[in-house]
């Protein structure tokens, strides 16, 4: 008589086709018990976000001259220079509690040829102009986890069908996405739920595999009600996205980053800007709320390659520029502030009288916040995550 064992069991079910949101249905049960409390998420904004009109410099006397059709509708005051898009104001609350904050005129070190590409690739690489864009062997995220003792598979997780270089590396990591196709029969569905009834950890596990399963197309549990349902979560990707990464760090993991796309408004920006502004502040509500207790000890650094035209185009849109803006949130960042400092809108003050000038480089707010969240020091920063960067001066960002 063959006693029926869960590793038996296991090794029948090879057909079925997991997810990594499941993984451990097929695979090797790996939850890295990363050190400390703090968590990371890094959300990628591609296509060059318009951080002049995220975070309105309404306070500049050549601000209204030089946007005359984009924002006119007013968003919420925050410190009476700036004013924050109404695409975003939902997150205002965030401001007033300290859990949201800007960093203003900041960029990477990629200057002048303005390509989405190339930006991109540096600024997940965190290298400078030293490190041809495209030729980095490793994201900096990568490196981060090469220098935390006790990092494994589970540390680190890169969400989402775009490919995350930030996280690409040696350093072991995690990946999943929304779209993973599953097959799970109606047999092998209530196995599943039999065999881990009492067990918390696999019980959950199988749950969310079952529930993904019924919303892809052409598989079991494909109802006629399950085709709105999928479409209603494909529109809302940065939720779906922002949902799994907040189910993960609120137990063993610690770092996840993803994308969120639509920001080259080179047409009608008024319009084409708030649907990704709106995604990115539901990506932030989701972490916020999924998270829970661990939101105290996590930062939302969100950024992009590079930012945009002062001056409006001909079709009421900007084009690729230079200097922008990134946004941070979470309980444990020092918010309620705008980080950085304004270089003004004159002409004769903008980087080649096109652009808003960088006067920070986004990389130092993000060493500064590897510093105080892993305790990474500033030899190690400097030298191997962020390669060239000079880190300059600690301004603040958490509590």
């Amino acid at each position: 008589m063959i006693r029926l064992t869960r590793r038996r069991v296991l090794r029948g079910l090879g057909a079925v086709a997991c997810s990594a949101a499941a993984h451990p249905l097929t695979t090797t049960v790996t939850f890295a018990d990363a050190p400390g409390d703090a968590r990371l998420v890094v959300i990628i904004l591609r296509g060059a976000m318009d951080g002049l009109d995220v975070l309105r410099p309404v306070g500049d006397p050549d601000h209204a001259a030089l946007r005359r059709h984009i924002g006119a509708e007013a968003g919420p005051a925050l410190d009476g220079f700036f004013q924050l898009h109404p695409a975003l104001g939902g997150l205002h609350p965030l401001w007033q509690s300290g859990e949201l904050a800007f960093a203003h005129a900041v960029s990477t070190p990629y200057r002048d040829k303005r390509s989405h590409f190339d930006g991109q690739d540096l600024l997940e690489a965190g290298t400078g102009m030293d490190v041809a864009p495209g030729t980095a062997r490793d994201g900096w995220l990568n490196r981060l986890l090469q220098v935390i003792p006790g990092s494994g598979g589970e540390t680190a997780y890169a969400i989402g069908t775009d490919p995350m270089k930030i996280l690409d590396g040696p350093a072991l990591h995690s990946i999943w996405s929304q779209d993973a196709a599953l097959s799970i029969s109606t047999q092998k569905q209530l196995l599943l739920e039999y065999l881990y009834e009492e067990d918390p950890l696999f019980h959950a596990a199988a749950a969310e595999a079952i529930e993904l399963a019924a919303l892809e197309p052409g598989m079991a549990g494909d109802s006629a009600m399950a085709s709105p349902m999928r479409n209603r979560r494909r529109g809302r990707a940065a939720e779906t996205l922002a949902a799994f990464a907040a189910g993960r760090l609120a137990a063993s993991s610690r770092i996840a980053a993803f994308s969120i796309t639509g920001w080259d408004t080179h047409k009608d920006q008024s319009r084409a800007l708030g649907r990704p502004l709106s995604e990115l502040a539901v990506a932030v509500e989701t972490l916020r709320d999924g998270l829970g207790p661990a939101w105290g000890q996590t930062m939302v650094m969100a950024m992009t390659e590079f930012g945009r035209t002062v001056r409006e185009n001909g079709s009421k849109g900007t084009d690729h520029g230079t200097g922008g803006a990134m946004l941070l949130a979470g309980g444990a960042l020092n918010g309620g502030r705008v980080f950085g400092r304004w270089p003004g809108l004159d002409e004769a003050s903008l980087y080649q009288r096109r652009d808003l000038m960088p006067t920070a480089d986004v990389r130092a707010y993000a060493a500064w916040a590897l510093a105080g969240l892993f305790g990474v020091g500033r030899a190690t920063l400097e030298g191997s995550i962020f390669p060239g960067l000079d880190l300059g001066d600690d301004p603040g960002l958490l509590l």
